[in-house]
């Protein structure tokens, strides 16, 4: 069946057809063969075809050539447009030179991945493809999930070890000298899905990398980095931050492409009322979940991508009893896949979705860079993903083997969502963004500086390698007793790991443990920082379709206590904050107002938690809670007004509180169109006379310690960001606000006080004095890789 006809039955049913805002046909695309370079090895070229690919796309080819010849390089181009295979190929030429080399082990290889599914999948392509050069290509997973009798034979004998970032940076960089034959003959380092190492946990990722290139020069090895990425803007200037390394780009995709069919679906409004009797939307949960149902009882194979873990499980529930009351073997073929499963409940559903067995999958993003599924026919992301390159890697998820693939997305009832449903040009017709980390990040630089000192003493000439903050930092870690300076080099001196002080995917804190009270079973696993809003006391949690109600949190022993349940709601947490200016950095006049860029720190404490009803989203009481308040001391944007322009906009005191509110929720609701982020990564505050400014102020913070370069982005950007903020809250249809323009879904607030004619007139009046916009400063890193 085609895309377009599986679309057609889609929007057949009541009122469907009016919920398609936008329809994008994406014609098929011929590819462009070229040839091998003549260097690499007659077997692998033979083991190639015989796995069915006879000459490789074009851009295949330039990423080997570049390999070869010992550039690093990043192949950003489509999905299933065969990254793989263009680092693949060099990689396994090379060890088989290796393989013949007196030793036996002339040539090793490390395989990154974000993932651990991804690794694992990757393993077993490679060892398919690499089966005819014999025990030339000993490939091998090292993770959190390899048995410790596995672990040594991985360290003496495996020439390609599949692993991921957390593992480098815990396990194998710590334990060097066990990895010494390793690292010596360590060629290349292949980092894939290299675009999703962003933020805080790409700045973590840019300095174990640093800490990798130390330690190989240490044992006289300079491994060539060959990177894969979704397509991105400007990889190469994101590559080289992200390893310190000139890096070629390759972003011409010469791989053919089947037709795609690209609907944008916006769900109808419903008779219920919101807060401040807003209109409510149906939610994009509950659509999604009905379009997985239909996909389903037709016989499409179909993913449906949703952004939390709550909402994956929701999906696979509503459709799985759907589905029963067609067909009660249907309902088995439908489940859900997250992070937090057990590593054994997330390999047997990977099988089950590779096999067939299942037809439809709801999953978080854990998919999206996990196994390598082929033969789906859509996609259904409920709710934009947070960037245009994350979209059109879902997107991408379908349609693998050449054929026509339907991709659908369903706007949440959220300003970027409901903006991009009625402005589809802003999707299809703009580039992906950049990819945004700050490696120089204190509270990201200082323990890995620490965790280098521990694994070898820290140098003068080793500086330069960790960035210009590395001067400044260090005098602070020897006042704080954690690194002493002995003749010409800094050590660690603690006697415990220097490697746990910080936890790379910028989470902090050990894991909460979800347990089961009746039984003592372990259910999962929710990140430190998460746990204040997702396992609170009285939280809904969701696992493997089953639903719980939380006991009870206990934060000292990092233990949530849970028991089964069936409430007909969902629980969302609400949390108060406040904020101060540490230190401005930038500041650029916008006429009478200014814009400006520095530290500040932010004390936010959740204080209750809202029960919806499941499908329809609806408020059914608020209950207060008692948790402890945290500080955060990151970077921010924020703008001031003055007295004349608040005149000059007609906002009056009454309403200027609300004016600002709505205009501080709008914004953080646009921002994922400017930067790689999420409304979840970042938070804002707004006051009508702030203590630091002493004038009207909004404010728009990254969500890390430190920083994540979102608040930078937004600075550098915020002509267009705050534009576009503007035009999502005129253009709305609603009367007073609702949850497509100026309502937040986490609103500390419960949504009062919003104004949001008075946020138009105020964001008018602000864009008046705009400048143009000034792009990022490169780093030293980026000017060296340019020259």
């Amino acid at each position: 069946m085609s895309p377009g006809a599986v679309l057609d039955r889609l929007a057949s049913g009541p009122s469907r057809a009016s919920r398609i805002t936008h329809t994008q046909h994406l014609p098929p695309r011929e590819g462009r063969h070229a040839v091998w370079p003549d260097r690499i090895r007659a077997e692998v070229i033979a083991a190639v075809r015989a796995a069915g690919i006879e000459h490789p796309w074009a851009h295949q080819a330039r990423a080997a050539e570049h390999a070869l010849d010992g550039d690093s390089v990043v192949v950003a181009t489509g999905t299933a447009s065969g990254k793989s295979l263009a680092y693949l190929v060099p990689v396994l030429s090379t060890l088989l030179d290796g393989a013949e080399a007196p030793n036996g082990r002339g040539a090793t290889a490390l395989y990154l991945s974000p993932t651990k599914a991804l690794a694992a999948d990757q393993c077993r392509s490679v060892k398919r493809l690499a089966r005819p050069l014999g025990n030339a290509v000993r490939a091998a997973v090292y993770d959190g999930d390899t048995p410790f009798e596995e672990r040594e034979w991985i360290r003496q004998y495996a020439t390609y070890v599949l692993t991921n970032p957390d593992m480098l940076h815990r396990g194998i960089l710590p334990s060097h000298p066990r990895w010494s034959s390793f690292l010596r003959a360590l060629r290349y380092v292949v980092v894939d899905e290299c675009h999703t190492y962003r933020g805080v946990f790409g700045s973590h990722v840019a300095q174990v990398l640093r800490r990798l290139r130390r330690l190989c020069a240490r044992y006289g090895a300079s491994p060539v980095f060959l990177l894969a990425s979704a397509t991105a803007a400007e990889p190469a200037v994101a590559a080289r931050r992200l390893t310190g390394l000139p890096v070629v780009e390759i972003a011409d995709d010469a791989s053919p492409r089947g037709e795609l069919v690209f609907a944008l679906w916006e769900p109808p409004l419903t008779e219920l009322q919101g807060e401040r009797g807003a209109p409510v939307r149906r939610t994009a949960t509950a659509e999604a979940a009905d379009l997985l149902t239909d996909l389903t009882v037709q016989g499409v194979r179909s993913v449906v991508f949703v952004r939390s873990r709550r909402g994956a499980e929701i999906i696979s529930v509503i459709a799985q009893e759907r589905l029963a009351e067609v067909d009660r073997s249907l309902a088995r073929r439908v489940a859900a896949y997250r992070g937090g499963y057990l590593p054994e409940e997330r390999r047997a559903l990977e099988q089950a979705l590779d096999s067939g067995e299942l037809l439809g999958l709801a999953a978080t993003t854990a998919l999206e860079l996990g196994i390598d599924v082929s033969g789906l026919d859509a996609v259904v992301i409920a709710g934009y993903p947070g960037t245009r390159a994350s979209l059109w890697q879902q997107a991408g998820r379908a349609g693998r083997a050449g054929q026509g693939a339907l991709a659908v997305l369903v706007a949440r009832d959220d300003p970027l969502d409901t903006f991009l449903v009625h402005h589809p040009e802003a999707l299809f017709d703009r580039p992906v963004e950049s990819t945004v980390l700050d490696p120089d990040n204190p509270y990201v630089l200082a323990p890995h500086l620490c965790a280098a000192a521990a694994e070898l003493p820290l140098t003068d000439e080793d500086l330069d390698l960790f960035g210009p903050a590395c001067p400044k930092l260090l005098p602070q870690l020897e006042a704080a007793k954690l690194l002493r300076r002995r003749a010409t080099a800094w050590h660690w001196t603690r006697r415990e790991r220097a490697a746990d002080l910080t936890d790379i995917r910028g989470q902090g804190g050990r894991p909460v443990q979800v347990v089961e009270a009746g039984t003592g079973r372990l259910l999962g696993t929710v990140d430190e920082g998460a746990a204040h809003t997702t396992v609170h006391e009285g939280a809904v949690h969701l696992h493997q379709g089953r639903t719980y109600l939380v006991r009870s949190l206990d934060l000292e022993d990092s233990v949530a206590l849970v028991e089964e349940a069936n409430p007909p709601y969902t629980t969302v947490a609400r949390d108060t904050t406040s904020l101060s200016v540490l230190d401005t950095d930038t500041e650029v006049p916008w006429g009478d107002a200014r814009l400006c860029y520095g530290s500040v720190e932010v004390t936010h404490q959740v204080v209750s938690f809202l029960r919806r009803r499941v499908v329809t989203g609806e408020v059914l009481g608020e209950t207060k809670l008692d948790l402890p308040p945290r500080t955060l001391r990151t970077r921010a944007v924020w703008w001031t007004v003055t007295e004349d322009q608040l005149d000059a906009a007609r906002i009056t005191p009454e309403i200027l509180g609300g004016a600002l509110h709505a205009a501080e929720h709008a914004s953080i609701g646009m921002l994922p169109l400017f930067a790689t982020c999420d409304r979840w990564d970042i938070g804002g505050v707004s006051v009508p006379l702030h203590p630091d400014t002493l004038l009207p102020t909004v404010f728009v913070y990254d969500g890390h310690p430190g920083g994540a370069g979102f608040a930078e982005r937004a600075f550098h950007t915020a002509r267009s960001w705050l534009t576009a903020t503007r035009e999502a809250i005129a253009s709305c249809e609603c009367d007073a606000g609702c949850p497509s323009c100026i309502q937040s879904p986490k609103c500390g607030n419960g949504n009062d006080p919003l104004h949001k004619r008075g946020a138009v007139r105020l964001l008018t009046v602000l864009l008046r004095g705009a400048p143009q916009e000034t792009p990022p400063q490169e780093t030293p890193e980026e000017k060296a890789g340019r020259a």
